[in-house]
C-alpha cells in the first residue's frame, strides 16, 4: 500500500480540480463585468463558453498536448456484501490484483460497475476509494453520465473532486427519440465547458438505443476538453471513419469491447475499454501489445480465443456472467444488485464452456 504517496496524489488532484474551477469562475466573472447591461443572457452564456474553451486551450497548450488515454482499461465491477452494500474491502483486493497488469487505468462506475443501481453518493465514494488505492501513474476514468445535462455537470464535478483524471459520459437515453445530433452536441458541449477534467464520449447503443451520430462526434472532437470516445457499437467502418475524420484534433478512439479490439486497432483505435479485461486482463493487454507492435498473425490467433469468452461476459450473460467469471479467476465478483439475477445452472454451464473451449479454464 502506497498510502502517503496516494494521499499526496489525491491532494494534487483536488488542487488541480479546484484550480480549474477557479479559472472557470474567473472567466465568467470577467465576462459578466464587461457585458453587464449590454448583452442578453443568451449572448452572455455564449461568450462564457468561449472563454472557458480558451482556458482549456491554454491549459492544453502549457501541457503540450491533450490527455493521452491510449491503452487498455477494465470497466471494473462493483462488489457488494451479502446485505447489498458496496463491499469496499473486496474492491480493494481486486485493485491490488489488477496492479500487476499493465493497464493504462481503470474505468470506474461504467456499465459493468452497475452505476444505474448505485446512489450518487455511492458512485462518488467508489471513485474516491479507487483513486486512493490505485497507483497515481494509472488513470481513473469515472463514469459521470446522467440523464439531464445539469445532473451530468454536477456529477462530473463531483467525480473530479473525488480524484478522477477524466470522465466518461454516456449518452442520455430516456428520451432517446429526441437524442439527435443537435441535442447531443449541446449536451456534451455544456458538460465539457464545465468539467474540471477531460471528457470522453461514451457510445453504447445496445444499452441506450442511442447511436451517437458520427457528425456529432466530429464536431465535438474540436472541443479542447473532449479528448476521445469509447465506442461499444462494434461497427468497425464507423470507428475507422471517426479516426480518419478526427485525426487532426488529437482525438482518440477506444474500442468498447475485446471482441473487436484487433479490428479497432487495425483502423487506428488507441486502446480499449474491455469487460473481459476484468477476467483475462493480461491476455487483453497482450493482444493490444501485439497489435501496436505489428505482430498481426499472433494477434489474430489470440483474438480468436477471446471472442467467445468476451461475448459471454457482455452480450450473452452481461454483468452477472462477468461477475461469475471473475470468481473463477480469483477476483471478487459476487452477486449483482436487483433486479439483475445470478445465472441459472444451465447458463453457468454455458459460460464455463465458452471459457474452457478456448483454453482459459
Amino acid at each position: 500500500m502506497r498510502v502517503p504517496e496516494d494521499l499526496i496524489s489525491q491532494r494534487e488532484h483536488d488542487f488541480q480540480g479546484e484550480l480549474n474551477r477557479m479559472q472557470h469562475r474567473d472567466v465568467c466573472k470577467q465576462t459578466r463585468s464587461k457585458t453587464r447591461g449590454m448583452l442578453s443572457v443568451r449572448n452572455f452564456h455564449h461568450i462564457c463558453r468561449r472563454g472557458v474553451s480558451s482556458v482549456w486551450r491554454g491549459i492544453s497548450g502549457r501541457a503540450g498536448q491533450r490527455l493521452d488515454i491510449g491503452g487498455i482499461y477494465p470497466p471494473i465491477a462493483t462488489p457488494f456484501t451479502q446485505e447489498g452494500d458496496v463491499d469496499y474491502q473486496s474492491l480493494d483486493e481486486n485493485l491490488w490484483k489488477y496492479d500487476g497488469i499493465p493497464f493504462r487505468g481503470l474505468v470506474v462506475q461504467g456499465s459493468n460497475g452497475e452505476y444505474p443501481y448505485l446512489t450518487a453518493e455511492e458512485r462518488v465514494e467508489v471513485v474516491r476509494r479507487v483513486r486512493l488505492t490505485l497507483p497515481k501513474a494509472k488513470l481513473v476514468m469515472a463514469g459521470s453520465g446522467c440523464e439531464s445535462t445539469r445532473a451530468t455537470i454536477q456529477m462530473s464535478e463531483r467525480m473530479a473532486s473525488a480524484g478522477a483524471d477524466c470522465v466518461l459520459v454516456v449518452t442520455p437515453c430516456f428520451y432517446h427519440g429526441r437524442m439527435g445530433s443537435r441535442a447531443l452536441i449541446h449536451h456534451y458541449t455544456q458538460v465539457a465547458d464545465s468539467s474540471p477534467v477531460p471528457v470522453i464520449l461514451y457510445n453504447v447503443p445496445a444499452n441506450t438505443f442511442v447511436d451517437l451520430p458520427v457528425d456529432a462526434v466530429i464536431q465535438l472532437s474540436q472541443h479542447p476538453n473532449i479528448v476521445g470516445i469509447k465506442d461499444s457499437g462494434g461497427d468497425i467502418t464507423r470507428i475507422g471513419l471517426i479516426v480518419h475524420k478526427t485525426r487532426s484534433q488529437d482525438f482518440q478512439v477506444l474500442a468498447g469491447s475485446a471482441g473487436f479490439l484487433m479490428a479497432a486497432y487495425s483502423v487506428g483505435a488507441a486502446g480499449g475499454v474491455c469487460a473481459l479485461a476484468n477476467v483475462l486482463g493480461q491476455q487483453v493487454c497482450e493482444l493490444a501489445h501485439l497489435c501496436t507492435s505489428g505482430e498481426w498473425d499472433k494477434a489474430k490467433d489470440l483474438q480468436y480465443r477471446l471472442i467467445e469468452p468476451n461475448t459471454a461476459v457482455t452480450r450473452k450473460f452481461g454483468v452477472p456472467g462477468l461477475k461469475q467469471a471473475m470468481e473463477w479467476f480469483g477476483y471478487h465478483g459476487g452477486k449483482c444488485r436487483g433486479p439483475l439475477q445470478t445465472l441459472s445452472q444451465v447458463e453457468l454451464e454455458e459460460l464455463r464452456a465458452d471459457f474452457s473451449s478456448n483454453g482459459w479454464l
